[in-house]
């Protein structure tokens, strides 16, 4: 790349950092004169001209409105700039910040009232902006009060987790994405997951053909079998006389050939893993263990080889 063509390069950058994009638009198409044939600078301007027009259009919109409509705009960008023959990191991670800054911008305009989910849902809305900024313990500031509201809230639960995997808080994040997954796996929301930790059980759970919904309730039962879900929590007396009543109500709703069993087995298998553990740790007998692991061994004789080896 030539030296005009890098400088111009590096004002774009700036300019899609600070979520100006029509400003950024402007420099990469020097840039592209310079040097057309760069595929850093052609990506950087594909990514310019995604997002400028929603960007201009912005102020149409009422603040709360603009916040979601950029993260939701985001949640389908993402699988179109990773298969984007140009890829390039630096410059999907200058766009994401100013992406984020104007979510983020929004998202404070709005008045922090209402219903308590409500409230919650704002502040972990503000939370997955500072952890796409970077800003880790603003973020973790966040979700806490979010989660401070709505302890069940399996999305809370997975941005906490991603964070505390980001700042190397390995062990509490594993305790939080195995809760988060087992609360409602539907909920969690895998685009906007970072970490590591998370991203590279998914990209397993991928590579076995799993998509959608399917896919989500499958990661908590490799993440069981793959290690990373091994920091465990006891259930309250009371959670597992529930979990036990779901488990049988879930059994019953996979004799039905109505229902998606491609779905409801894996779900099955993971509450399974959640009541052995309970068995174990509360000294309840073998036998009782036994009873889950047969049940897992008839929904998935793979699994239960995988599980009991």
């Amino acid at each position: 790349m030539d030296v005009a063509a890098g400088e111009e390069l590096s004002k774009g950058y700036a300019f899609l950092e600070e979520g100006s994009l029509a400003q950024a638009r402007e420099v990469l198409e020097q840039a592209m004169a310079f040097n057309f044939e760069n595929s850093e600078i052609r990506f950087a301007y594909w990514c310019c001209s995604y997002w400028v027009d929603f960007i201009q259009g912005l102020p149409k919109l009422e603040a709360y409105e603009q916040g979601d409509g950029l993260v939701a705009r985001w949640k389908s960008f993402k699988p179109d700039y990773e298969s984007h023959k140009d890829f390039q990191q630096k410059a999907v991670y200058a766009l994401q910040r100013g992406v984020f800054k104007h979510a983020l911008k929004a998202y404070s305009l709005v008045k922090d009232e209402g219903p308590t989910a409500q409230r919650a849902d704002l502040l972990r809305k503000k939370g997955l902006c500072y952890k796409k900024l970077g800003e880790y313990e603003s973020a973790l500031n966040m979700l806490s009060e979010a989660y401070r509201l709505s302890p069940q809230s399996a999305a809370i639960l997975a941005e906490m987790a991603d964070c505390l995997a980001l700042c190397g808080e390995e062990k509490n994040a594993k305790v939080l994405f195995r809760e988060a997954f087992f609360v409602d796996a539907q909920r969690v929301e895998l685009e906007f997951l970072d970490s590591e930790l998370i991203c590279c059980l998914i990209r397993q759970v991928k590579e076995k053909g799993y998509t959608g919904a399917v896919l989500q309730e499958w990661i908590p039962v490799y993440g069981v079998l793959y290690g990373v879900f091994n920091v465990k929590r006891e259930l309250r007396t009371q959670e597992a006389g529930r979990l036990r009543q779901e488990i049988f109500a879930k059994e019953n709703e996979i004799k039905d050939p109505s229902n998606d069993s491609k779905i409801l087995v894996p779900k099955l298998i993971n509450m399974y893993f959640w009541l052995i553990d309970h068995y174990a740790r509360s000294n309840e007998g073998r036998a009782k263990i036994n009873e889950c692991l047969l049940q897992i061994r008839v929904h998935n004789e793979d699994i239960y080889r995988m599980y009991t080896k």
